[in-house]
């Protein structure tokens, strides 16, 4: 399996506005795997009937799973859910105009600290906000 780690320290010093960029051009680059997955096996289930169900990773891990690999492990988080619905809604449905909507909020972890955490979801392009991780699990 081919496992790229991307490592970004230049998070810690980027404005948000610039980190939201970057994250959605991985996004993109994520979302292409997942398009052409879909057209080589069509087959493939929709993201909110294959079973799969939102799962946090624990702290300090980040892993961007493709459509298989996120079938073989039956979770995935925001990122993950996100690029394959956006996959789903280009290669299914034809929509080019949805983007990903990223939000970025300080929240605390587990144990008390503030964490910059991003989240992804979907923009349609009606405006409404389809967010896949809370269809799909997250509370």
């Amino acid at each position: 399996m081919y496992a790229p780690r991307i490592c970004l320290a230049s998070f810690e010093v980027l404005p948000n506005e610039e980190k939201k960029l970057v994250l959605d051009k991985l996004l993109e680059a994520l979302t292409l795997a997942n398009v052409f997955f879909l057209m080589r096996y069509p087959h493939t289930p929709n993201l909110y009937e294959s079973g799969v169900r939102y799962e946090q990773e624990p702290d300090g891990r980040d892993d961007w799973q493709d459509i298989p690999d996120t079938l073989q492990r039956r979770n995935g988080d925001c990122e993950d859910l996100a690029s394959w619905r956006m996959a789903e809604l280009r290669v299914r449905w034809r929509d080019r105009g949805s983007r990903f909507h990223i939000t970025v909020e300080d929240i605390p972890n587990r144990a008390g600290q503030l964490v910059t955490t991003y989240h992804i979801a979907i923009r349609l392009p009606d405006g409404r906000i389809e967010d896949p991780s809370r269809i799909l699990g997250m509370h």
